[in-house]
């Protein structure tokens, strides 16, 4: 033990010596107090560990409390500075190509089981046979049976062209099933859908900013302008989180001029420091362009819009965006893994950087707060119009998101939406096309009953949710008492009704069971198509697109438009 001690020691001696070497040579030229200050913390940490691993009372686990003492460290300046072990490059790998090995499928825990979730249209499991609902027994007769979600995912994924076995229960199947199949290169397209809208108009959808992205949305743009007839077109970017920024870059440059530049990036290395510019002819600069967005577009997609926006390229459609100006660069490490670390702020062509979050300035209890608007300042685009940074992109046109009832929200937080579908299914062998397909009442009843007889269900309304904070205000405050009576009244009229609340509510959720229910038939497409026939967004930049002088002074500056409070839903 004492020899261990002892090599360890060394080992240790040895690659703190290195590191501090490391450090003098990085910061010969910095102030000689900041030099000590790192040093001296260095060693204060590594003695620390020494210690702990050589004396605390259990058995400790080395590699868990240094990637714990790492995490926590990363986490303490921003949420996109992170380390990416060796053991987690495959899913960092997925994350920037869109692309693995594996079945094709998306699974999720349910109580003691993993199940399929959804398997994705022409890929193995839904070529195999695999459903949604099907919980996941065994593979590789490996019982799978209260796994949790990364252990079953890591069985499903490996080497292309091999093959597993997986054994589910089916709901209303009596006996367990197996399919065997063989794990495919899975390619997750990031555009899950393009078509046209109207007559003239064509929409674009992009899930993500990986790899080669660009090249799918120049192919569907010129299948609807050459084509289909498309005069117009529609970039759909709501919910869509980032990802590559040479790729936002090149998206841009399918519209605008050669030379223009589209965005540039700021840091604290300045030979870092880039301007990217449209280095390509576009394929199209006149065509009128529509892009959507929400409070979900970040990163690569707030670029796109933002650079489009200010080129006075695109009407942009929606809700204000996140407000991740922040760029990533990734770092290699020992032992092939690596840091994703923020290096820089990214800025686009009007000059303003649209970060909404101040990490730099934390709040004594460790939160961040939106930049303040005594900071904010104005910007003009191209043609002189006023954007301004400081929190994301805002729309030109802006249109209230969808507010889903607390019920309805419980439907699917609790998977009573997801269950029923799984029953649907087993009872009805087709459905109508999404374009046609609707929930009736009749399966709307039988829903109903379904909620009211299933066991567990619970929510709170937004109203007792309130009351609950009134109350509680009311005690602190010494007034509660005194009005007693009223707040129990209150509390007795505000109980729920779930029968009642499922009628008021059914709209909303009879559109959120057809979306479910056709992903079922039609896989993720079909549900598109569906979702698209009551999308407001969406009609909004149908009716601008349909309206050339509209489009025309809105660029120009000549008129403001808000479509939130006549479209909003509650």
């Amino acid at each position: 033990m004492k020899n261990f001690l002892k090599t360890t020691k060394v080992k240790w001696t040895a690659t703190i010596a290195v590191v501090f070497v490391m450090l003098f040579g990085l910061y010969s030229f910095n102030d000689d107090k900041r030099n000590f200050e790192i040093i001296k913390n260095l060693d204060i940490y590594y003695t620390l560990f020494r210690e702990l691993n050589s004396y605390y009372v259990d058995e400790t686990q080395p590699e868990k409390l240094i990637a714990t003492s790492i995490n926590e460290m990363l986490e303490s300046l921003d949420p996109y500075t992170t380390y990416i072990p060796e053991s987690d490059m495959e899913d960092f790998r997925f994350m920037t190509t869109g692309e693995y090995a594996g079945i094709g499928s998306l699974i999720s825990k349910r109580e003691e089981h993993v199940i399929i979730a959804e398997p994705y249209e022409g890929f193995p499991a839904a070529k195999a046979g695999l459903k949604a609902g099907d919980k996941i027994l065994a593979i590789d007769d490996k019982n799978m049976v209260g796994k949790n979600t990364p252990d079953v995912s890591d069985l499903l994924k490996g080497s292309a062209n091999t093959s597993l076995k997986i054994k589910v229960q089916r709901p209303g199947e009596k006996k367990p099933m197996t399919f065997e199949l063989n794990r495919e290169k899975i390619q997750i397209n990031p555009v899950p859908y393009y078509g046209m809208v109207n007559d003239e108009t064509g929409l674009i959808m992009l899930n993500n900013f990986t790899q080669d992205c660009s090249r799918e949305i120049e192919k569907a743009f010129l299948d609807l302008r050459d084509k289909h007839g498309a005069k117009s077109v529609i970039l759909d970017l709501r919910a869509n989180p980032g990802g590559l920024l040479d790729e936002a870059v090149k998206i841009v440059n399918l519209f605008i001029p050669k030379g223009h530049e589209v965005v540039s990036t700021r840091g604290k290395v300045t030979q870092w420091d880039k301007v990217y510019k449209a280095n390509r002819q576009p394929i199209d600069t006149v065509m009128p362009l529509a892009v959507l967005i929400s409070r979900g577009s970040a990163s690569a997609s707030e670029i796109v819009s933002g650079a489009l926006q200010d080129l006075d390229r695109a009407v942009i459609i929606g809700q204000r965006s996140f407000g991740k100006g922040l760029v990533q660069t990734t770092r290699n490490l020992s032992y092939n893994a690596k840091l994703k670390v923020t290096t820089a702020k990214y800025y686009i062509p009007s000059g303003r950087c649209i970060q909404a979050l101040d990490y730099s300035h934390r709040n004594d209890d460790g939160s961040v707060g939106l930049i303040p608007d005594t900071l904010i300042s104005e910007y003009l685009t191209l043609n002189g119009r006023k954007v301004y940074d400081g929190g994301g992109i805002s729309p030109d046109i802006k249109v209230e998101a969808t507010k889903y009832s607390n019920i309805t929200f419980a439907t699917v937080a609790q998977q009573v939406v997801f269950d029923f579908a799984t029953d649907f299914v087993i009872k009805n062998k087709t459905i109508e096309t999404p374009e046609n397909f609707s929930i009736s009442d009749e399966v709307y009843e039988e829903f109903t009953n379904y909620v009211m007889a299933r066991e567990g269900f619970r929510y709170e309304s937004l109203s007792q949710d309130k009351l609950k904070t009134l109350i509680k205000t009311a005690k602190r405050e010494d007034y509660y008492d005194a009005a007693k009576e009223e707040f129990e009244k209150l509390e007795a009229m505000l109980k729920l009704d779930v029968k009642k609340d499922l009628n008021l509510f059914q709209d909303e959720i009879k559109e959120l069971m057809a979306l479910e229910i056709t992903k079922r038939y039609y896989y993720q497409k079909g549900a598109i198509v569906l979702g698209l026939r009551n999308d407001l967004e969406l009609s909004e930049a149908k009716d601008l697109l349909q309206d050339e002088s509209k489009y025309s002074d809105l660029l120009n500056g000549q008129m403001i438009s808000h479509a939130g409070d006549k479209r909003s839903m509650k």
